[in-house]
């Protein structure tokens, strides 16, 4: 009873009352009702090889027959019965992925989505690195591409009004042969296929291609595949190719088109501004546009397995100002096959070093 209470309390105390059994049945409506993903949550991070739970809120008051569930569009799990699952992440890429559920119970079926993100199982092994050898390097090279082979370098060197495809004698650093780019394009990443040489421009969405043996340009082509162009390498059977995110695209070796990607991740996310490749013993090597680090990345499924420090190969303080500090980064990679030499140099760098990588 409300024996001692004034008028006013007992009215406070009948409206709370009123209240909290109204938010109860509210409550117990949207049980019976309500369909979501209890787990995953929008956006989990599952490491991959690791299993995840699936579990959903299926609410009382509508029919549930079967349950199937896909990640992306791949059926991957059925039920018939509301039981959470475990799914595996072996054999997807890492990155983002949308899982479905699709509840039958009679008429139309009701589709639940959510997404998980699939990290690296392990962080990257640490290497650092040995100089071997120091080569000289013409510094007027804004180096977007570098390419080990026959005895030289192929190099392709950026800046509107300032591009062009070369070809170096090692030793010395002499141009033997070049071939001027014209000044409304910012040439970019280059590869060698075969007999030939293509390269990228910046933003102006082409490609040239070029035969290796005279740089005479033969041919162009559009390129639509990433939001811009940067770095290019080819793997014996398909280009590589970066736009700056931390996406690898692969492109037809002969039309250039695309045909499918990786996203790159280490154990921690998604790495960004990925630019000049490589490709050398079965591994994608990337470096990432101005950090000292390069990277080794699976080519399968994306997981950075290593990285390398290279931190002090150069000093910025060659440069006079912060905008030759800040522009004239790390950037190029070329691998000569036959010795197994590793070569790195950057932008306008007086020397394209020979180095040997090293474990931590």
């Amino acid at each position: 009873m409300l024996f001692g209470l004034k008028t006013n309390q007992i009215k406070k105390t009948l409206f709370i009352g009123i209240v909290i059994a109204f938010s109860s049945a509210c409550k117990d409506r949207l049980t019976n009702t309500y369909r979501s993903f209890l787990s995953p949550m929008i956006g989990l991070n599952v490491s991959y090889g690791k299993e995840f739970e699936v579990k959903i809120q299926f609410g009382t008051e509508k029919k549930v027959d079967s349950v199937i569930y896909l990640i992306d569009t791949v059926k991957v799990s059925s039920k018939v019965d509301t039981m959470s699952i475990k799914l595996k992440t072996e054999g997807l890429k890492l990155g983002s992925h949308i899982l479905t559920a699709k509840i039958y119970g009679g008429g139309e079926p009701e589709e639940l989505t959510t997404n998980i993100n699939i990290l690296a199982a392990q962080a990257p092994v640490e290497y650092t690195y040995k100089v071997i050898k120091s080569l000289p390097h013409d510094t007027s090279s804004y180096v977007e591409g570098l390419e080990y082979h026959d005895g030289f370098f192929y190099e392709s060197a950026g800046d509107y009004g300032h591009s062009s495809l070369r070809k170096v004698e090692p030793s010395t650093g002499k141009i033997v042969q070049s071939t001027p780019v014209d000044q409304q394009y910012f040439a970019e990443g280059i590869t060698v296929i075969g007999n030939k040489i293509i390269q990228l421009t910046y933003r102006e969405k082409i490609g040239f291609v070029y035969d290796k043996a005279t740089l005479k340009k033969l041919s162009e082509f559009s390129y639509t595949t990433g939001r811009e162009g940067w770095g290019l390498a080819f793997d014996g059977q398909k280009v590589l190719n970066t736009d700056g995110s931390n996406t690898i695209f692969f492109l037809d070796k002969d039309k250039y088109n695309r045909i499918g990607s990786i996203d790159v991740y280490d154990n921690k996310g998604p790495i960004q501004n990925l630019n000049e490749l490589e490709f050398i013993d079965g591994k994608i090597y990337a470096n990432v546009y101005t950090t000292n680090d390069i990277l080794i990345i699976n080519p399968e499924n994306g997981a950075v397995e290593g990285r390398i420090d290279l931190s002090g190969i150069f000093s910025a303080e060659y440069f006079k100002t912060e905008d030759e500090r800040a522009n004239n980064v790390l950037n190029g990679i070329a691998y000569d096959k036959a010795t197994k030499r590793l070569f790195v140099t950057g932008k306008k760098w007086p020397h394209i070093f020979e180095i040997k990588i090293i474990k931590k």
